[in-house]
């Protein structure tokens, strides 16, 4: 390898979207006229250069490389208009020059090496070690891919601090990067950066020297094996494309610093290029990107902190002074229309005291920190409230870019775009919430495509809330997990199945292109891909309960494929699943469908089927119900809240067997076999439904109704049972309805009686399940229950007595009072 000849070629350093790098990039362009261009960049996507720079692409962008093996791998290669990399492209295109990427392929920067990720940033940049864009699983943090520019843990170099300085540990070296700033006298690296690179105006020639001696200086900080092997492969691009027609001088390479300096240096060991693995099958595309994505305070390391301030400081030639008074401009206007008072004053005394401070620190031109702490003192008085939540939003910005005809995208992704248009979705990189009325077949739509989404885990619309039919008011049962999040998972599939509207949060980001890329290889279109990952579901499905969630979601993404799969699956399972909560949520799920299917398109399976499946399954459950209710209180639980789910299907669907439901639960009342508070609960709910009598379980209930009940409670609370048993009834029983239970004055007196009856010898072993029990009576529960313990009492004209005394807090004509009252009282203060 012919190092002199390297060194010799026009290498220009550069840090990843810096506007100040690229400026005097173009400069030194202009003046060097080189008639070939090398960039950092995967050589593979050099077929891409030319939509890259066409006129219809708006940056920022991206190219993004990604496996075609199967795996869901990625990386990005962001692009700003302002970024050095994208500024040579253009240059060369711009001038009729040719232009080349020139560092290792995307399937070697995804491939292992030595263990870790290959990837492919710079030790020069502290930032330089891009994070995952994607904020609920990384890039792809569940499989371990990199993010951007293949980002990993074991690289070399300084991780970056929250504010820009390189974090170290307690008792760890400093880094190289917080030695400079601390050497200078600044307080991160990103001002160190900021006074000594991006504001001050440099010829290309000193700037370039400067650079160079800067990367020549951190490129000796951390572990370069990775990027000496990248220096290699790189070094033999160049004079590979050179070949014997190019001279030095005639060509340019843009490189990152420490690449270029470990050229001039002639620092290359061209044996280390055998280190690096053999690429895997991938392929290349360009995305749009977003300015959030770009800044590390979002989470991606290796851009800038305020993308927004640095395009006007690049929109306005590489004028900072420029930007930070358009910035304050922006931020006057902001304070102004709501309601404070700032005026043009503000403003210009703002500008000055960032410029006066830039000057103190030594700086060329002002820069964030000037513009955040200029703003605080004079605009904001003080107050950091409107500048953290305005401001600083506003120097990042919001801008999403945009990708020319040229590149063309997969059939997802087109129907993705071609939704989001038409249906008038956000597509914007900030969260925006919106509400879909079912009632409207348009928006029905809308929401099985962002079903679709959620099933496909395409990370853009989060579900943020319901509002039932039959029920008031806005739910909230919604969850917010991040704006690329889309599961609805803590809210169960039939609950999403039965709303009248549907409130969602959505939110592009260039993971959701990044995932429609990846996910071609499970189908042509979004329906295609959420059946394909259903039916993956339902093949690791094992009970009825696990196949009804299924259906639901195929139901809500309209497959009807999957639903026909589901049901199937449903009705063999049940054929011989004995889990009595697996049965009962079956049954949950065909109530649903039966009720609110055809709000889903679900014509195609047909009401008989789902009518048949729900008679069919209700009926299995009930058989299991006996031995699902038997074991301890935390074996039972599961079961007790099937019975509460078998209970509301019986009543609110005509076409079970509901009268087999209450033999069930009569016997569960009866049973001392099974578990207590599956007993207690099973009563309290025959009660609600109103069907028990003397005769056991009828239809419409009876006159004695509240009087077969107490008899019910007074048995099992009689002094034959055992204590701890007759307290766990109890627990079962109030977990009904509390308050309807303590209304009716023969259960208040079944249970004064059995209070009464407990043996002081065995009260304290009680006592904990009596305090379960009653612990979840609130303030209307227990003064129902008070009342009727008292009317019991016949200690009517007393209470009232107490009631006064009580009021007027005069404790000492409360001693005055019946010992039966005062001793009444305290007995419910000990329990409640």
């Amino acid at each position: 390898m012919d190092l002199d000849r390297l060194a010799a070629v026009h290498l220009f350093p550069v840090r990843h979207h810096s506007p100040r790098s690229s400026a005097t990039l173009r400069a030194y362009l202009d003046e060097v006229r080189p008639k070939a261009i090398f960039v950092e960049g995967p050589s593979d996507a050099t077929p891409l250069l030319e939509a890259l720079v066409d006129p219809k692409t708006v940056p920022p962008v991206a190219i993004l490389g990604y496996r075609t093996d199967g795996e869901p791998a990625s990386s990005l290669w962001p692009f700003a208009a302002y970024s050095p990399e994208y500024v040579a492209v253009k240059w060369a295109f711009e001038h009729g020059v040719r232009v080349e990427l020139i560092d290792i392929p995307v399937g070697t920067t995804l491939a292992p090496f030595d263990g870790a990720l290959v990837g492919h940033d710079d030790a020069d940049d502290p930032g330089g070690h891009e994070r995952e864009i994607d904020e609920d699983r990384g890039e792809h943090g569940e499989h371990g891919e990199p993010g951007e520019h293949g980002e990993h843990a074991d690289d070399g170099g300084a991780r970056d601090g929250g504010d820009g300085e390189p974090a170290s540990a307690e008792g760890e070296q400093e880094s190289i990067y917080a030695a400079c700033a601390r050497a200078r006298g600044f307080r991160s690296f990103e001002e160190f950066w900021e006074a000594s690179f991006e504001a001050p105006r440099y010829d290309p020639g000193p700037f370039r020297e400067a650079l160079l001696a800067y990367a020549d200086l951190v490129r000796s900080d951390g572990d370069r094996l990775i990027h000496r092997a990248r220096d290699a492969y790189m070094a033999r691009s160049i004079l590979e494309r050179m070949g014997p027609d190019l001279a030095p001088n005639e060509v340019a390479a843009v490189l990152g610093a420490a690449h270029a300096a470990a050229f001039a240096a002639r620092d290359v060991d061209p044996a280390l290029e055998a280190r690096l693995p053999a690429p895997i099958p991938c392929a290349v595309t360009l995305i749009p990107f977003s300015f959030p994505r770009l800044s590390e305070q979002l989470g991606y390391g290796a851009g800038n902190r305020a993308p927004q301030y640095y395009q006007r400081a690049h929109d306005a030639g590489g004028d900072f002074r420029r930007a930070t008074l358009e910035v304050l401009i922006d931020f006057t206007e902001h304070l102004r229309l709501r309601g404070f008072m700032a005026s043009l004053a503000d403003t210009i005394e703002a500008f000055r005291l960032a410029v006066s401070l830039a000057e103190l620190r030594g700086k060329a031109e002002p820069g964030l920190d000037e513009v955040r702490e200029a703003t605080i003192a004079t605009m904001c008085r003080g107050d950091a409230t409107h500048v953290d939540g305005f401001l600083w939003p506003a120097v990042i910005g919001r801008n999403v870019g945009r990708v020319g005809g040229g590149i063309g995208k997969n059939s997802l992704q087109e129907e993705f775009w071609r939704e989001v248009r038409e249906r008038r979705l956000p597509a914007t990189d900030a969260p925006e919430s919106f509400r879909l009325s079912l009632t409207n077949e348009v928006e029905v739509g809308t929401s099985v495509l962002l079903h679709r989404l959620r099933i496909a885990k395409i990370p853009y619309a989060a579900y943020a809330g319901t509002r039932a039919a039959g029920r008031g008011g806005a739910g909230a049962r919604g969850q917010r997990r991040g704006p690329s999040s889309t599961t609805a998972s803590e809210v169960p599939p039939d609950e999403l199945l039965r709303q009248l509207s549907e409130t969602w949060e959505a939110q592009w980001t260039p993971a959701t292109d990044v995932a429609l890329v990846e996910k071609i290889v499970l189908g042509d279109t979004l329906e295609q891909v959420a059946t394909r990952l259903l039916e993956e579901d339902l093949a690791a499905c094992h009970t009825t309960g696990e196949a009804a969630d299924v259906l639901l979601n195929a139901v809500l993404a309209s497959s009807a494929r999957a639903a026909a799969s589901a049901l199937d699956a449903c009705d063999r399972f049940a054929a011989g699943d004995s889990d009595l909560p697996s049965l009962a949520r079956a049954c949950r799920a065909f109530a649903g469908l039966a009720s609110f299917g055809s709000s889903r398109s679900l014509s195609s399976l047909g009401d008989g089927v789902i009518a048949t499946m729900l008679e069919k399954t209700f009926a299995r459950a009930v058989l299991r119900v006996h031995g699902g209710c038997t074991g301890s209180d935390e074996a039972v639980a599961p079961a007790k809240e099937a019975l509460r789910t078998l209970h509301d299907v019986a009543l609110s669907q005509p076409i079970v067997d509901r009268a087999a439901w209450f033999e069930a639960a009569r016997a569960l009342v009866d049973s001392d076999a099974v578990n207590p508070t599956a007993s207690g609960l099973a009563c309290g709910l025959l009660y609600l439904a109103q069907v028990i009598d003397d005769r056991g379980d009828r239809e419409g209930g009876s006159p004695n109704h509240d009087d077969a009940v107490a008899r019910i409670v007074g048995l099992r609370l009689g002094s034959a049972a055992p204590p701890e048993a007759a307290a766990s009834f109890l627990a079962g029983f109030l977990e009904v309805n509390a308050l309807v239970l303590v209304k009716s004055r023969p259960v208040v007196e079944a249970l004064d009686a059995f209070l009464g009856g407990i043996l002081p010898e065995r009260f304290k072993d009680t006592l904990p399940v009596l305090r379960r029990a009653f612990a979840a009576l609130g303030a209307t529960e227990r003064r129902y229950l008070l009342e009727n313990v008292l009317a019991s009492r016949k200690l009517g004209d007393k209470a009232r007595a107490a009631q006064a005394v009580l009021l007027e807090k005069d404790r000492e004509k409360l001693k005055e009072m019946s010992e039966d009252l005062s001793q009444a009282m305290d007995d419910l203060d000990d329990l409640l």
